[in-house]
């Protein structure tokens, strides 16, 4: 249920927690005079996790299977990255060996 926020022709303001289908209050619970609902900034965001994405909040099973579907990817990526540097050292060492 929200906070409503109130004002009262007195000057008071104060606070009301009720139901969204109930009727505004009309009278100040200070004073008694007339009072009315004004806007408020309402209530701020909060985040929970580490960070702000739809997959923070996945099941623990679901985050062990993403887990060992990455590994696999990087242990490819890391299975290429080590032929490139292979190619490369290689390459280097034949453009030596042919000018010397």
């Amino acid at each position: 249920m929200p906070t409503y926020e109130y004002r009262c022709s007195a000057g008071h303001e104060f606070e009301q927690f009720q139901s969204m289908s109930e009727e505004p209050l009309r009278v100040c619970t200070v004073c008694g005079a007339p009072a009315e609902r004004i806007l408020s900034a309402g209530a701020g965001l909060l985040f929970k996790g580490s960070g702000f994405y739809i997959t923070d909040y996945r099941s623990d099973s679901y985050k062990k299977a993403a887990s060992a579907d990455s590994g696999s990817s990087s242990d490819t990526k890391s299975e290429s990255a080590k032929k490139d540097s292979s190619k490369k050292a290689g390459g280097s060492s034949d453009s030596s060996s042919k000018s010397g």
